[in-house]
């Protein structure tokens, strides 16, 4: 009997559907309910957060923060060339000129080595994707925004839940994205939050997510005028999203235990089995405390990743690669007058492969995909 093991699916705690239709009962479906307050004051006290604000999507919390650079024509915003089209898209909006970053040839993150000599009088941020949730080397990025006086926007799209160091993945920046898409550890379907970490921001970001008002303070009686102030647009996430978002939260330590023993169990299995030869295993850097968000394995040539996908396929099992380094994509390289040479991306573009995780599987799963793929490649 063939196996079916979808590669993602949405672990559900089995509350979000009473929540939702206790927010459809309230007076605010657009934002701003008991819901919203309640996942807010949550991820505030769980990672000693200070200023978040739920949004439709970490796009839209990216989106945010590259309106609250006050960007021009020229500048410069530096990202890695491994991640999705999005930490570039937020940007490139706004008119900047985006430099790439080469990978670390053990994981998919950014180099920190190699990101001062990208740095000109035009950079205004780096943002760096902690690929996976695990940390990228902020100590480093960090003494770099400062030697260079420029702004820091963590993409933590993978990373709730997990650390640099004893510090929570968002936390370390000016400003910080997350994802609640439906492939994440915990989602809303789609929905994001953008976190707040330089105080010089807080009034700005109120505005921006009012579409460009002053709604704010006219709620609260400071004006009496409810007026167009500045640019924005409608970026908050409604009710309803975080009525299903607090139904994960409420789970969240027993999801997160869940995927952590998957995880380890890929890990341990493909480990014993010593297929060090076809495939490399995660790095995972002494100062990371990982949260279990992708299982991958980076494998020696592109055709073989290529045999897995479609032996793993031929036996029920979904897999995946992942992105296709940015500068080397059509929108990107038609602005180019000579190539962009960033061999450690391109190397995870084609070769890394993506395993099923999710909080739906159990033990015997991953035991049936660590079997098949010994059997595909001996």
């Amino acid at each position: 009997m063939l196996m079916h093991i979808p590669f993602n699916k949405v672990y559900l705690t089995g509350k979000e559907e009473s929540y939702v239709a206790n927010a459809l009962k309230g007076d605010k479906l657009t934002g701003g309910g008991n819901h919203t307050a309640w996942c807010k004051e949550n991820l505030t006290k769980r990672y000693g957060f200070d200023n978040l604000h739920l949004t439709t999507s970490c796009t839209a919390a990216l989106e945010t923060a590259a309106l609250l650079l006050n960007l021009q024509a020229g500048d410069e915003v530096i990202i890695p060339s491994y991640t999705f089209v999005s930490t570039a898209n937020a940007f490139a909006l706004r008119g900047a000129k985006i430099v790439f970053a080469d990978s670390a040839a053990a994981n998919p993150n950014i180099d920190a080595d190699t990101i001062e000599p990208l740095i000109s009088k035009r950079t205004k941020a780096i943002v760096p994707v902690h690929y996976g949730g695990v940390a990228c080397d902020m100590n480093k990025i960090s003494d770099l925004a400062k030697k260079h006086n420029f702004m820091v926007v963590e993409d933590a799209a993978h990373s709730i839940d997990a650390y640099f160091y004893n510090r929570p993945l968002g936390s370390l920046g000016d400003m910080a994205a997350f994802s609640f898409h439906e492939t994440k550890n915990i989602t809303c379907g789609e929905g994001g939050a953008l976190l707040m970490n330089n105080r010089l921001f807080n009034e700005r970001t109120e505005i921006i997510l009012d579409k460009g008002t002053n709604r704010k303070i006219f709620a609260e009686g400071k004006t009496d005028k409810y007026e167009w102030v500045g640019l924005g647009s409608s970026y908050r996430m409604a009710e309803t999203s975080a009525a299903f978002l607090r139904a994960q939260l409420e789970e969240l330590d027993g999801i997160q235990k869940i995927r952590m023993e998957l995880w380890n169990a890929y890990y341990s299995a493909l480990t014993d089995a010593g297929l060090q030869e076809f495939f490399s295993l995660p790095v995972l850097p002494h100062y990371a405390k990982h949260n279990a968000s992708v299982f991958y394995v980076v494998c020696n040539s592109r055709a073989l990743r290529d045999k897995l996908i479609s032996g793993l396929a031929a036996k029920g099992i979904a897999s995946a690669f992942h992105y296709q380094p940015l500068h080397s994509s059509p929108f990107y390289s038609a602005m180019q007058q000579k190539p962009v040479v960033l061999p450690n991306s391109e190397k995870f573009g084609n070769c890394l492969l993506r395993l099923p995780l999710h909080a739906n599987l159990s033990k015997d799963n991953i035991h049936y995909v660590t079997e098949l793929i010994i059997k595909i490649l001996n």
